[in-house]
């Protein structure tokens, strides 16, 4: 039987991303209409930001934990979050978690590998693009990260938080998105990591100036690959 699959969502958008992208490419795998099991659990996104603003990861792992928990109690074998921010507290919460985890950026990392890309833009939160999540990560790829001046670090946070958490994805921001990317590009980035789980829904890989590294549908794939390997 595949794996019973628990998401520990943080933002709506996001989470829903990836429990849409593994249905919706289960089936070539699995057969029509079929998917492995999914349970989803988060606690509000405001109880997360109170400790993501304060820095408090401790406490940010805390919440992780006890949503695996809940997900572990109703059957679930495999955990993944579809939230690049909250991997801050990725390690303290897998030493206690009673089931195992895909980490996000591993999953893009592995993907910018695959794909010869040794430089990669990052795009996300304020609280991401600043942590050591993703350059941690890239390092053990030989893989090189680059992130936005602190003014449009600002402007990109600002549009995730007021804007695509509450499914509000507006064509100005989608523009924004490419002029900082084609900024990267003139860097000499080679690709562009969407590492918010909601900036997959705004910007378009079709006209967007580097190629994309979709951290949600990257993450989903890579757990639907893990489920089913029974």
């Amino acid at each position: 039987m595949p794996k019973h699959i628990g998401i520990v969502a943080c933002s709506a958008e996001g989470a829903a991303l990836c429990y849409r992208t593994l249905c919706a490419e289960a089936p070539v795998r699995m057969g029509k209409h079929t998917h492995p099991e999914v349970s989803i659990h988060t606690y509000p996104l405001s109880d997360y930001m109170v400790h993501i603003r304060s820095g408090n990861w401790q406490q940010v792992a805390e919440l992780m934990l006890s949503s695996v928990q809940k997900l572990a109690a109703i059957g679930a074998k495999l955990a993944v979050c579809p939230d690049n921010t909250i991997h801050q507290a990725f390690d303290l919460v897998t030493e206690k978690s009673p089931i195992p985890w895909l980490h996000i950026a591993e999953t893009v990392a592995q993907e910018a590998k695959n794909r010869g890309f040794q430089n990669l833009a990052l795009t996300g939160t304020k609280y991401l693009m600043t942590s050591f999540v993703y350059p941690n990560i890239l390092e053990k790829f030989d893989i090189l990260c680059q992130i936005p001046e602190e003014d449009k670090r600002e402007k990109i946070n600002t549009i995730i938080f007021e804007e695509l958490v509450n499914g509000i994805f507006l064509e100005s921001s989608r523009l924004y998105f490419n002029q900082v990317i084609q900024e990267f590009k003139d860097k000499g980035c080679d690709a562009v990591v969407l590492g918010c789980t909601e900036i997959p829904i705004l910007v378009d890989p079709n006209d967007c100036p580097l190629p994309t590294l979709d951290s949600t549908r990257l993450l989903a794939r890579a757990t639907l690959k893990e489920a089913l390997a029974y």
